[in-house]
């Protein structure tokens, strides 16, 4: 079309030559302005349909994610999977080996075939609190800190029960580790968990199988972690109790607490919650809204966004069903497990410098001692802040440590 045009514009003004032999300089420039001026529209518009399709292909690669998306319905899931084939066709060999190791860690084929037994004999009914603990990492790096919290529990808790669902902690190095806490009377143990039976007639089964047989991409996040935020809901849906992450202090008892989920924001205006933490999950045996979390990590799951399959997750299902006959569980707001946020825990592991931060470090201490039932310590950020004497975290430590040993260097 754009040649049709040059080729009219020429024609037109070949025609004019031949019968204006003797036109002037000004008629000839003219012509050539005009011829330019058409020249150019054409040019221009062309780099527009080429800037347009452009346009188009990048907006058609933008990818956006959303934290807070509503459940799943079987066409949503349907439609992923099959957008998803391409993907599942290029795991290879030697990651499905890789994922098969990790699942071992969590209870592989005759690894544990006494969890069941183990699990029933240790949480007898004189266990005044049933507390869980998963850990995914080497026993030798279950160190101070993690010592602490399982302090914590026993201070506040000295008739409860602790189980540590972990392979590596499940050995002699790691009995060592948890041998002062057995030495003073406490109920302590690390058992190898068994995946299977924990998701058996569960969603999470054939999540579970197909991560196993490489129909499902595990992503770019560690498959461990995403295993050890599945294996808390179906053991706390198998048994009942309450869930703690390794870097929860424990402040007050958790006694009173039946099927309780905390906060960790709110909007500022309204004071509604807008995201959960599932750092500290207290649920009945069968409640409802742990299988319709296990469910929605089966139906949703994204190995490649941190928290979509944790956080995100319990916030998505407790948006979805809160306020449904059944689902009876409580919100608590941040100052219960989370009254200090990862970017101002630094303050509490060092000695204020100003009376205005000592005042407000003080504020922040009183309000804890009131409301809050535990402190989480955001490890993935305050592991490399070292405490310091006189710091609140060694006041906080000393109130709650139960074998005390070298409080100041847990770091």
């Amino acid at each position: 079309m754009d040649n049709e045009i040059a080729k009219k514009v020429t024609a037109m003004f070949d025609h004019r030559r031949l019968n204006r032999s003797g036109s002037s300089l000004y008629t000839a420039f003219a012509s050539t302005v005009i011829a330019l001026v058409v020249f150019t529209i054409v040019l221009v518009s062309n780099l527009s349909v080429r800037e347009d399709f452009s346009a188009k292909v990048v907006t058609i690669e933008i990818k956006t994610v959303v934290p807070y998306l509503p459940l799943s319905s079987e066409k949503e899931v349907s439609d992923q999977g099959n957008s998803n084939y391409s993907i599942k066709q290029q795991i290879t060999v030697k990651e499905i080996d890789n994922n098969l190791q990790v699942i071992e860690v969590f209870g592989g084929k005759g690894v544990s075939e006494k969890f069941q037994q183990r699990a029933t004999e240790f949480l007898r009914d004189d266990c005044e609190v049933k507390f869980m603990m998963t850990w995914i990492s080497p026993a030798e790096l279950f160190c101070k800190r993690e010592i602490l919290s399982v302090e914590s529990v026993f201070k506040s808790h000295p008739r409860g029960c602790l189980m540590i669902l972990s392979s590596t902690m499940d050995s002699p190095q790691g009995f060592s580790i948890l041998k002062p806490f057995l030495d003073g009377g406490y109920r302590v143990m690390a058992v190898t968990p068994d995946l299977s039976f924990l998701l058996k007639d569960t969603a999470g089964e054939s999540w579970l199988e197909e991560i196993q047989t490489g129909k499902r991409d595990p992503g770019k996040i560690s498959l461990a972690q995403n295993l050890s935020n599945l294996m808390r809901l179906a053991y706390l849906y198998k048994f009942g109790g309450v869930y703690l992450d390794t870097d929860m202090i424990v402040l007050k008892s958790f006694k009173t607490l039946r099927n309780v989920i905390g906060a960790q924001t709110l909007e500022p205006v309204s004071r509604n919650w807008t995201r959960l933490n599932n750092a500290v999950l207290i649920f009945d045996k069968n409640h409802p809204f742990l299988l319709k979390s296990i469910e929605e990590f089966a139906l949703t799951f994204n190995g490649n966004v941190w928290g979509h399959n944790g956080p995100y997750l319990v916030s998505r299902v407790a948006r979805a069903v809160e306020g449904t006959d059944g689902y009876n569980f409580t919100i608590m707001t941040p100052p219960a497990f989370y009254p200090v946020n990862w970017v101002e825990i630094e303050k509490l592991f060092k000695v204020p410098r100003t009376e205005k931060d000592s005042k407000r470090v003080q504020v922040k201490v009183l309000e804890m001692q009131k409301r809050s039932y535990g402190l989480h310590l955001w490890n993935k950020f305050s592991s490399k802040f070292e405490i310091e004497q006189g710091s609140t975290m060694e006041k906080l430590i000393s109130d709650h440590c139960i074998i005390c040993d070298s409080v100041v260097s847990v770091s």
